[in-house]
Formats: structure tokens, sequence, C-alpha cells
């Protein structure tokens, strides 16, 4: 008998009706057909090889002739019972060569049957091991298991760059009880694209790349790529644990990689990942950010999407380079001591023929109803929720970019979709809850499922969640009631203070709540303030021209403000160009404008962003107790007819203490006071009017006494010169120190 195989009972002689299904493509369990069989005394193989002209089969030295059935592509060879071996190979004619192969309907299934059960139970964090196209060696021959989910599919073919893109040559073996298709092919290894040829209950035929790929082919081409998903390491002494922490200072530079910087000289052509190594990351080790997050790096079809509509969830763009690549990438800037986070995008996916969108035929992953999962904003399709292979999808692809390549963390994008029902939908054009309410509940339940899952299993990572309404607890433990992430962007702080920022200093005093509401709730979550990629695009312009007045002022301005938001509570993030006040609104498809950096303005404000990180991240109180209010204390926050703002940040002990004082007026005040927290003297540790910085120059002593007058609820009070449109830094000293 044959041994590790699978053997079926085949009883009829009559081929014409598997002939004409095999010919369409169209077998629905095509290894009850083909490949070995018992029928009668005799062991009976049959192959559907098109092309072919002859099939012979070679075993255990010896060759036996196929017979063709009539005039098909069946061919079928019969042996005498009992038959010993293991495996058995093909020699095939065509007309201008023979190839030899392994019968891939001769291999017995290796789908692991419990983690389908997972899979189907929405809870497999790793079906990205199991479904896709994986190396694997099966009755000791090395070759590639494909297995794709399409339950309501009447066939699953695999079309290849080895198989002339056929879909009669590969049809997959159906598993019943999990919607699960699979396929070992032997000889496998160099890279190829594929795709799966679905062929739908009505009678279609849909070709679809692998939602599990590791790579795919650069766009407009949409295939799959057999790659092997490559495992990041890093030895543990080269990245701090910690960096993540609530504790911690941290600062995040915003990088769009097909625009940060392009190579013009050559026809504007993007970087490939190890250039950008070479250049992105010393760059900004030098500047002092903490942390890189990339902008969506998933495979996605259309470049003015800029990442956010996906289709190869698994797969790092291969626009700059292979898997391997982005992982010499992302070697480089954990090596470096830098954090990594990688924008993530489950709340939708784009209707791409070639993407998720019905892909078995059937609203598989994405609600039937428009009304739950077609995003009229952005004419996409949502995420069916509720159903638990979906959940697999997503927990699995979560775990895959944390886990492959040791990511300090995902940037959850567009959460507030996600969990309202109504999202920009007008009455009448959704669906309430089984509650009659608004939030999606599913959705909700998915994300709490992804968070604890990623904090369980890798505490030292940070999940943030851009979510804009007020949402309650999203930050909080899931445990607690909370949607479990480590942060959320305060987008009310940034479209707030942007909106005061925008405003001739003049009326600033009509809007001076602006710049301070957000202290009245900027400890309810773990926040971080972006200044992101969404203010520098669509008509919004840069940042430097948000800015009002002339040219002086509106370098003056913005160094005021940012010299307000690294000491504001909270984490901080600024998007690529606004380090250099880039002039020109952001354009994906152009490199940044460098060349600014030849004047001495632009200088000026690199320098300022490199020494605000560098205070940053030597200032215990300005970051290790962002989410405490009780070390936080405004010294004059109504002060609106100066539009002048003062404060206190207190480290975690309050054992030191930082003043932060904004003067957003181009006035200059040559003796202003204000009351201080007890200390000997204030030594100024940073003003944006500096000259360094290309401002007036206008600066107090570096140390400024303490006097005995009592000013703003304070026994003490400092008086000083203050700059136009300047922040100052005052930093608590004592002379026995």
């Amino acid at each position: 008998m044959l041994k590790n195989q699978e053997i079926y009972p085949y009883m009829t002689s009559d081929y014409f009706a598997d002939a004409q299904k095999l010919e369409q493509a169209c077998y629905e369990d095509i290894f009850s057909f083909l490949g070995p069989h018992i029928d009668g005394e005799q062991l009976c193989i049959r192959v559907y090889l098109p092309e072919a002209k002859n099939v012979s089969l070679i075993l255990e030295g010896k060759k036996y002739l196929f017979s063709r059935y009539q005039l098909t592509h069946l061919f079928t060879v019969e042996l005498a019972l009992p038959v010993v071996f293991l495996n058995y190979q093909l020699a095939v004619d065509y007309e201008h060569t023979t190839i030899t192969h392994y019968d891939c309907y001769s291999f017995a299934s290796t789908l692991d049957l419990p983690a389908m059960y997972l899979f189907n139970q929405g809870t497999l964090a790793h079906a990205h091991q199991h479904l896709g196209a994986h190396k694997r060696k099966t009755n000791d021959i090395e070759g590639v298991r494909f297995a794709v989910w399409a339950p309501n599919a009447k066939s699953v073919s695999i079309i290849a760059d080895f198989n002339y893109w056929d879909p009669r040559c590969h049809v997959m073996r159906k598993h019943q009880s999990s919607g699960v298709w699979e396929l070992f092919i032997p000889d496998i290894k160099a890279k190829i694209n594929y795709k799966y040829s679905i062929l739908t209950q009505s009678g279609a035929r849909l070709d679809k790349a692998d939602p599990y790929a590791f790579q795919m082919q650069i766009p407009p081409h949409t295939a799959a790529m057999f790659a092997n998903a490559t495992n990041v390491t890093i030895e543990a002494d080269t990245n701090k644990k910690n960096i993540n922490h609530i504790s911690q200072p941290i600062s995040i530079y915003e990088v769009h990689l097909g625009s940060w910087r392009r190579e013009e000289s050559q026809g504007n052509r993007y970087l490939r990942y190890h250039e950008i190594a070479e250049q992105l990351v010393p760059y900004v080790k030098k500047l002092g950010f903490t942390h890189i997050q990339l902008m969506p790096i998933s495979e996605f079809p259309f470049d003015g999407s800029w990442g956010y509509q996906p289709i190869g969830m698994f797969s790092p763009s291969h626009r700059f380079g292979d898997i391997d690549e982005f992982c010499a990438l992302v070697t480089a800037i954990k090596t470096a001591g830098l954090g990594l986070l990688v924008d993530w995008v489950p709340a939708h996916f784009p209707s791409d023929i070639h993407g998720l969108a019905l892909f078995d035929g059937s609203h598989l992953y994405e609600h039937a109803d428009i009304r739950q999962g077609f995003h009229p904003d952005w004419k996409t399709h949502i995420y069916n929720y509720d159903r638990a292979e979906v959940r697999s999808f997503l927990l699995s692809n979560a775990t895959f970019w944390i886990e492959n390549f040791q990511l300090d963390g995902l940037r959850v994008d567009a959460v507030a979709s996600m969990l309202y029902l109504d999202y920009s939908r007008e009455e009448n054009q959704w669906l309430p809850n089984c509650h009659g309410g608004r939030e999606n509940l599913a959705a909700i339940s998915l994300l709490k499922q992804i968070n604890q899952s990623i904090y369980q299993n890798q505490p030292d990572i940070m999940m943030v969640a851009e979510e804009s309404t007020s949402f309650p607890g999203v930050t909080q433990l899931t445990s607690a009631g909370g949607l479990g992430f480590g942060y959320k962007w305060n987008m009310g702080w940034m479209n707030d203070s942007l909106a005061f920022m925008a405003k001739d200093p003049i009326y600033r005093k009509f809007h001076h709540h602006e710049m301070t509401f957000s202290l009245s709730y900027a400890f309810s979550e773990n926040y971080i303030l972006p200044l992101s990629h969404d203010e520098f695009v669509h008509g919004k312009g840069s940042l430097i021209n948000k800015m009002p007045g002339d040219d002086w002022q509106k370098f003056a301005n913005l160094r005021c403000f940012y010299g307000f938001m690294w000491a504001h509570p909270g984490k901080k993030l600024l998007f690529m160009g606004g380090e250099f006040a880039q002039y020109r609104e952001w354009c994906h498809d152009r490199s940044l404008d460098w060349n600014l950096l030849e004047q001495p303005k632009h200088q000026g404000m690199q320098k300022l962003i490199m020494d605000l990180n560098h205070l940053y991240r030597n200032t215990p109180a300005l970051y290790q107790a962002d989410q405490l209010s009780s070390c936080f204390s405004w010294i004059d926050g109504d002060n609106a007819e100066q539009s002048m703002f003062s404060f206190v940040r207190y480290d975690k002990e309050k054992q030191g203490w930082v003043i932060c004082l904004s003067n957003m007026t181009p006035l200059v005040y040559k003796h202003y006071q204000i009351g201080v927290p007890k200390a000997d003297y204030y030594q100024l540790i940073l003003n944006t009017d500096s000259h360094c910085y290309g401002g007036s120059g206008i600066s107090p002593d570096l140390n400024i006494e303490v006097t005995a007058q009592e000013s703003h609820g304070h026994q003490q009070s400092i008086t000083l010169p203050i700059a136009p449109l300047a922040t100052y830094y005052l930093l608590a000293c004592f002379h026995d120190n």
C-alpha cells in the first residue's frame, strides 16, 4: 500500500463529466478524483495537465506511461496492488520540453485543523502562519503550501508564473468545516507571482491577490508574491525596553516614505529602504526625536491614498524594496535606539477588484448592507467586525506587524469611524445597534480584543488611537471597561491651538480659551499632541503659512507655538517638514524642500526643534508626569488681554519643575512679573526668540533671582523682560545644588 498518502476509492471509469469539470476548473472536491485512488484491485493515478503531450509515472526507477482520456488533458495510469512507495514523480512531455515534478495531488493535507477552529472562532492571533503561502516540507519534499479562506466559492485555483496563470492546473482542496482552500505544490523555491482564481457560485471568475501575502508586486501590478515572512532580530541591549512608557519622553517624527526625500536626479524615483535607513535614521537621531512613525506601509495600489487604502495588509510596500530590505530599515532604526511606530488601517479597505471586496463572490470581509459596509467619505468598504474570521484576520495582522518586525507600536487610523455606526452619515443612512444606540459594538469589542492580546504578549509596546471624539476610556484598561489603548491623539488640542495661532495677535485675546481649554481634560487620557500630516494637506497649507503676519512674524509665531507645545502635557508628534518650516503644502509625489535649509531662518527653526527635543528628553518635569494633574499648575492662564500664558510642570516627585511662559503677541514687555513656586533662582534654559533661532535676541539674564513679592497666588515672584512672540522655559534652581 501507499504510505503517508491519502487514498480515495473511486469506482467509475466514465470520466467524461469529470474531464469537463477539470477543463472548466470547477471541480469542487478535486482530491476525490485526481491523485492516487483505489479502483477495485488496482491503484489508479489520475492527473490533469493542460497542453501535455505525454505523461509518465516515475516510480522506483521505472517509468509507466499514462493513457490520455479521449482528447482531453486527463491522463490515467493503473498499477496492480499492492504498491509500496512514498513519493512518485511525473515526467511530462510538452511540445518543446520535458518537465519532471511531483504530483501535488499525492500529498496529504498539512492544514492545522485546531488552528482553523480558532480562526473560525475569531481568536487566532497567528492566522498569518497558517493562511497564505508558506514554505513547507511534506514527505521530505520541499514546496509551498497555499491556503485561502473563501467559504462561499465553488472552486479555487492557484494561478501563477509557474502554471502560466491557467486556473485548470492547480485546483485547491476545500476544507468544508473551516471554509479554507489549501494545496501543497512541491518544488517551488524562487519568488513567484501568484493569485487565487475564484469561481463564484454564480459562475463568475475572480482573480484575487492573497490577503495573507508577505509581499506583493509593485503597483500598478496586482499579484501577490511568494516570500518568506522575515523576523527582525535585534540584540536586547540595542534598544531601551521602556522607551514607550508613559513616564518616558516620547517625541515622534512622522514620515511618509514616498516623499520624505526622493532621488530627483534620477527621475524623482523613490529611495529604497536601505537608502532611507542611511539618510533618515541619522537625521532623526540628530534632531533628538525618540521615535519614527511611518505612515501606512502595508501595500496599497493608489499613491494618492498615502497608504490609507491598503490591500496587502501583511506586505510592506514593494515600492521601496522587498521584505528583507524593509527588515534592514527596521533594524537600522531599532539599533540606533529609536522607537518605531507604523500606521495601521483596520477601519476600511478599497474596492479594487484584486482585493478583499466581494472576495469569493459574496460580501465576505465587508458588510453586505451599505449602511454598515460602505464608507461614504472614502468610498471604501468597512470590515464586518461581527464575522469571526475577519476578527482573526485583523488580530493576526496587528500581531504580525508587532512581532515580526519588533515594532514599538501601531498608530490605529480612523478609530472614530470604527466606534460609531453613524459616523459621517445622515439620518436613515445607518443602522442602530441591538440596544438602539450609535456605538459599533462589534468594532469596540474587536479593538479591546486586539489591544488586550497585543499588550498581554508585548507589554512594552504602545497602541495609539487616532480618535477625534470624546469617546470615554480610550486609554483605560479593558478590565476597567476601556478600549485598552496606550495613547490617544489629542485632536481637540491640535484643532483648537492651530485655530488660535492662525488668528492675528490683535484678536487672540478673544479666543484665549482655545489655548487653555485642553488643560481641562488633558489628564483624562494618555495623550499625544499631534501636528500630523492631516494639517499639511487639502488646502490647509503648511504650518508656517498658518501663522499670521509678515515672514519674520510667521517664524516667530511658529517658534513660540513649538515652545508652548513641547511644554504642554502630552507626548509630541511632528510631521516631516515642520521641523524646518517648509512653506509649500505637503505633496505625496515630491520630496520635501530640503533646499530651504540653505537659509538661516529655516536652519534656526530646525535648531529649535533639536534643542526642544534635547531639553525635553533631559528634563523630567517636561515628560515624567504627563498623566498627573497634580504635576501641572497654571501660574496665569487667564491673561487674555495680553495673550500671555504661564504654567508650571513638575516631575513625578515634585522635586524639580520648569516654568513655561509664552507671549503670543508681538509686544515687548520690559518688566513682566509672575509669581513662582519657591526656589532660589530660575535659570533660562530656552528662549525661542534667541538669535540662534532667527529671533530678535531680547532675553532676560541667564539666572533670574527670586524676590519675596507675592504674585499670582505665590509668595515669591520674578520680574523679567519678555520678547515678542516668544516662549521661555525657566528651570527652578537652588544654591545648595
